[in-house]
């Protein structure tokens, strides 16, 4: 896979540098890990040297048993610089958590231990994932050290928005969670790949999320889909050059930058969105999970409890948007549906959508299956296709992985049937 350099600061967020470690080694990445001193009062370096499997450095004056290699690399005969071999090496450098203080050092150029150092001799795209106190991120020092990064081309991942380190704090300067930074160091290695300019200047619809149907003013028939599988596919074909707009229904995840975002709510209205944007676009990938009912006359205000000893709810089918869609294409448009089935039955079931929706592939998943599918970062898939000349179905099977290499296989077979039509 990749060689991802990770770069951890001080702060009570180190913890989840863990994780991430974890995660990509899971995935097959190598990783090497770099620390300032002041991490080292949060984690210690054997964490990483067990979960990476390699030594970890602290300083640009200590020698390092691997010489600069990475765990998938055979160390060089001579002794070269760490602070040199590591970044030569690395595909990518992620430094997360980044303090407020190595942020400023960052922006300033400095280099006064091995983490800085590192991000001065980096050839390789630069991440950074800032964490820290809501009012040290929203001073306007960080946020103009920030801006600075981005003017550079470093790469950001924006922190969440929740319960803070201090007692009883709740504000912006969460570290994302580890998922979404091995997303998006998988996202920039994807789009620096051969071979992955495939879509430049191509107009790319995708729906993410899932849709909410109301009951009352309060409350709403659901589901459990995150949008992590939408946003993977919509931050995978930016990276290969594509104009994405994304259909974010009910998306608290943030969205990949550089694509335009619509937000919806019901069925309803992403059914309205998709007609305004389909005719445009040339990919189109219906990720999103449609409520296939809703309630049939959703009330105004709040229906109370008291005095109810049970609430019956009707509910009527809502329209197949992605059918509805289908029906209208015109030639040239590549349709991909989604199909969350559950048991034995899944990609049989997936079969019969692809025939009766008339879409070109329809990618399915059992979400029977622990630990994959709604709301978790990885999936595993079949993509089922029809290449449209009247040849059998073809299958390709994606086993478990991460959700942003799942989107990568799907946007093979996106251009593959492109260049089949």
């Amino acid at each position: 896979m990749s060689r991802i350099l990770l770069g951890v600061s001080g702060g009570i967020a180190a913890y989840k540098a863990l994780e991430l470690v974890r995660l990509a080694t899971a995935g097959g990445h190598s990783v090497r890990v770099v620390q300032t001193p002041a991490s080292r009062r949060f984690v210690g370096e054997a964490s990483f040297a067990a979960l990476s499997g390699a030594p970890v450095l602290l300083s640009e004056f200590e020698r390092d048993p691997a010489r600069g290699a990475f765990p998938d690399q055979r160390p060089p005969e001579h002794e070269p610089l760490s602070h040199l071999e590591l970044v030569a090496n690395a595909e990518v450098y992620l430094i997360a958590p980044a303090s407020a203080n190595t942020l400023a050092k960052l922006a300033a150029g400095l280099a006064d231990n091995l983490l800085t150092s590192c991000a001065l001799a980096a050839s390789c795209p630069l991440i950074v994932a800032p964490a820290m106190n809501s009012n040290m991120y929203e001073h306007p020092a960080t946020r103009a050290n920030l801006a600075v990064l981005r003017a550079r081309g470093v790469t950001i991942v924006e922190p969440d928005t929740g319960r803070l380190a201090s007692k009883g704090e709740q504000g912006i300067g969460r570290l994302a969670e580890p998922a979404r930074l091995l997303a998006a160091c998988e996202e920039l290695l994807a789009g620096r790949a051969e071979g992955n300019a495939g879509l430049q200047g191509v107009s790319v619809l995708v729906t993410a999320g899932g849709t909410r149907e109301a009951i009352d003013s309060v409350r709403y028939v659901g589901n459990n889909s995150s949008g992590r599988m939408g946003l993977a596919l919509a931050g995978a074909a930016r990276a290969r050059g594509a104009d994405v707009t994304l259909i974010a229904a009910n998306v608290t995840l943030p969205a990949p930058q550089g694509v335009h975002v619509r937000e919806v709510v019901s069925a309803a209205e992403l059914k309205q969105a998709c007609a305004e944007e389909f005719p445009a676009c040339e990919i189109l990938l219906m990720a999103a999970a449609v409520a296939d009912f809703r309630p049939s006359a959703a009330q105004d205000g709040k229906i109370k409890k008291s005095g109810r000893e049970r609430l019956e709810l009707e509910l009527e089918p809502t329209e197949d948007v992605l059918s509805g869609l289908a029906a209208s294409r015109r030639q040239g448009q590549t349709l991909i549906g989604f199909a969350a089935e559950h048991g034995e039955q899944a990609v049989q079931s997936a079969r019969e959508k692809l025939t009766a929706k008339g879409l070109d592939a329809i990618v399915v998943n059992d979400i029977s299956g622990e630990g994959i599918g709604f709301d978790a970062p990885d999936n595993e898939v079949t993509i089922l296709s029809a290449p449209g000349d009247g040849s059998l179905v073809e299958s390709v099977h994606v086993p478990r992985t991460s959700k942003a290499h799942v989107a990568e296989a799907i946007l093979d077979a996106a251009q593959r049937l492109r260049a089949s039509g």
